[in-house]
């Protein structure tokens, strides 16, 4: 996967050699989580289960023998191909420590760092309601009047006063959704 540009400052510049260390030399080419192989390309199911050819035999989410699929199982079995990168155990690209760094398949990469992803979700959407909430007070409230503009001098109908005074209102006309009040 590659780096964000706005995270290459924390990698050491030797961070190819040393995810390269780490993904073949301490995990010897499989995932640290699963055991899939590199670049291989493996049958997999959505609860995940995946078919090690070597073993000829059907493997869980931690690499142990699991059950065979029966019919509706393999109805939803994908081919998918397996590429490992270094994942950070605590989520801070900055600690490059070895014993903070693991050799992960994508889909076990993306499961560990699912609680970060949505937690940062939840501060990307309190922050866009607080950006709202700084410029318009409480969703679904009037905004103050240097901030409307008539539908008619925008295509797209952007959303106007309504010319009682009223509540802001859509192109179609609709009541606003207190999204404050949805929320809770």
């Amino acid at each position: 996967m590659p780096i964000r540009r706005e995270f290459r400052p924390l990698y050491p510049p030797d961070w190819p050699l040393l995810s390269q260390r780490v993904r073949f030399e301490r995990g010897g080419g499989r995932c640290q989580r699963c055991a899939r192989p590199h670049l291989a390309r493996v049958r997999c199911l959505p609860d995940g289960r995946w078919f090690d050819e070597s073993a000829r035999t059907w493997r869980d989410w931690r690499g142990r023998p699991a059950r065979w699929p029966d019919l509706i199982d393999a109805v939803h079995m994908r081919l998918t191909r397996v590429v490992l990168a270094a994942a950070h155990l605590d989520n801070n690209p900055a600690n490059n420590r070895l014993g903070n760094l693991k050799g992960l398949c994508q889909r076990c990469h993306m499961l560990h760092d699912r609680p970060f992803h949505l937690a940062q979700r939840w501060i990307t959407y309190r922050r866009r309601w607080a950006v709202g909430d700084l410029f318009f007070g409480r969703y679904g409230s009037t905004p103050p009047p240097a901030v409307v503009l008539e539908a008619a001098s925008r295509p797209g109908g952007v959303p106007s006063r309504a010319p009682t005074g009223g509540p802001l209102r859509g192109a179609d006309g609709a009541e606003p959704v207190d999204l404050f009040e949805v929320a809770n």
